[in-house]
């Protein structure tokens, strides 16, 4: 199956912008792909306001995030790769969605563990 990550990005971004917030994205700028300007990332992540009143040709595909956006006064172009997107919350009351890394190790769920014994009785007792 494909990564469910662009299509809750947007269903957030679109629920986030219509309660009149403003949506922000938490980026890993170390990410492979990720053009953001130069300094605008401090320790090796980036939030970046993408309410449609600071961007323009804003994109969500199921690959990438991408805009134009001023950054000290210059419009500059950013890509943000799907798998570099951490979170979307809303700037003013902090409601949104972590995402994993898509990188992560996926580990099975611990095994269900062995009874040694043979199950017990309960303990319940009558009491009038």
């Amino acid at each position: 199956m494909t990564s469910n990550r662009p299509y809750l990005l947007r269903a957030l971004y679109e629920w986030i912008s219509d309660n009149g917030l403003t949506p922000y994205l938490l980026v890993d700028a170390a990410a492979e792909g990720v053009r953001v300007p130069p300094g605008a990332a401090k320790d090796g992540r980036v939030v970046l306001n993408i309410a449609a009143r600071a961007v323009t040709q804003f994109e969500i595909s199921n690959d990438h995030v991408r805009f134009l956006a001023r950054f000290g006064g210059v419009s500059q172009s950013v890509h943000v790769p799907m798998a570099a997107v951490l979170a979307i919350y809303a700037q003013e009351n902090g409601q949104g969605m972590m995402f994993s890394a898509d990188n992560a190790p996926t580990e099975p769920p611990p095994a269900a563990p062995q009874p040694d014994e043979a199950p017990k009785r309960p303990h319940l007792r009558v009491i009038k």
